[in-house]
């Protein structure tokens, strides 16, 4: 092991722990590394926050992409591939580490990187730590300390030698990609290939959920973001609705009226996914919403209130039909039962005699 350099970055002291096996990579923007990494803390145990090999997934970053943790892009810059190197940093470089580490968690549980259809007013994200799922990042988020960041290099790519997806992407690379990603949904969703519609909706929301953390909570930037990520949602919810996901369309249309009560679609999308789970208050009331926000939909809603009347009739024959199937069961099976028993049959013999 060697000595600790310091890379001439304050904060900052780094341990080789295994040399590399070539050059110096060039880093540039755009270049994207793929390494591992071990987070722990400055404790007598050294506790391991996150170890992204026991996960099974190498981290992934391009540089010049305004990580969050833009420390990461300096000590793997001084890195050579193949190479480990243990890094000590200072409180200046890990205060955005429990936000990091949430959405590497949430990606290795198989889960989105962000709660990209979970909207927070501005005082809200004032307690954001309260949100983060995970205890020892509470913690962390609320009282910033040192940590040692343990990095193995696996891979540089420069940037005409890897295919940049969504995530790879600069703010203004990715706000250009929203209106194509748009596009393509809309014609999926019109060839009736609704799941794949989803994903690109999705991916597009992404990239503007990921602008929209740098921006200020309800100024005119952010609201901008605001009502492209809206339309794209509400956009995700028809394709939901087509794949008969209404529980998901009904949460999502929630989280969408929860913050913006005179969303007119969001209450239609929400009232047609009701009709279909037999929600018949909950529909009825979306419904008259709707006609309250835009009177213009009262052919629209009359059509879908008679489907609801429709779904109605349906669940009660349904309903008649297994009591029916239940009641007979319970006369058979009472039937059955005194039929096995001797002592109703030594009676039925006597009083045929």
């Amino acid at each position: 092991m060697e000595d600790a350099l310091l890379l001439g970055v304050e904060g900052v002291k780094k341990t080789i722990l295994h040399g590399g096996t070539s050059e110096l990579p060039k880093f540039i923007t755009g270049t994207k590394v793929t390494f591992h990494f071990r987070t722990q803390l400055c404790n007598d145990e050294r506790t391991v926050l996150d170890d992204s090999k026991k996960v099974g997934i190498p981290m992934e970053l391009v540089i010049g992409n305004m990580f969050k943790m833009e420390v990461w892009e300096t000590l793997l810059s001084s890195m050579r591939i193949g190479e480990v190197a243990e890094f000590w940093c200072d409180i200046i470089h890990t205060g955005m580490y429990p936000i990091v580490a949430k959405s590497l968690r949430r990606i290795a549980e198989g889960k989105d990187p962000v709660d990209w259809h979970i909207h927070t007013c501005g005082i809200a994200n004032m307690f954001a730590y309260h949100t983060l799922g995970y205890e020892d990042l509470d913690e962390l988020q609320k009282e910033p300390q040192p940590l040692y960041f343990v990095l193995e290099l696996l891979k540089v790519e420069q940037p005409s030698e890897y295919n940049r997806e969504s995530w790879a992407l600069n703010d203004e690379e990715r706000l250009k990609a929203v209106p194509v990603l748009h596009g393509q949904g809309n014609k999926l969703y019109k060839m009736g290939r609704y799941e794949e519609a989803t994903l690109k909706y999705k991916e597009a929301i992404i990239c503007i959920k990921n602008v929209q953390t740098k921006e200020k909570s309800w100024e005119a930037p952010w609201l901008k973001l605001e009502k492209m990520a809206l339309t794209l949602t509400l956009n995700y919810c028809q394709c939901l609705l087509r794949m008969e996901e209404y529980y998901e369309v009904i949460e999502h249309t929630s989280d969408i009226i929860n913050q913006h009560p005179g969303v007119m679609k969001a209450f239609y999308l929400r009232g047609k996914a009701h009709v279909e789970v037999w929600n018949e208050e909950e529909a009825k009331r979306d419904f008259e919403k709707v006609l309250e926000l835009d009177p213009g939909m009262k052919k629209a809603v009359r059509k879908e209130l008679a489907v609801l009347n429709m779904r109605m009739e349906e669940k009660k024959e349904e309903d008649k039909l297994k009591y029916k199937v239940i009641h007979n069961h319970v006369n058979c099976g009472h039937w059955t039962d005194k039929l096995s028993n001797p002592q109703y049959i030594q009676t039925t013999k006597s009083e045929e005699n």
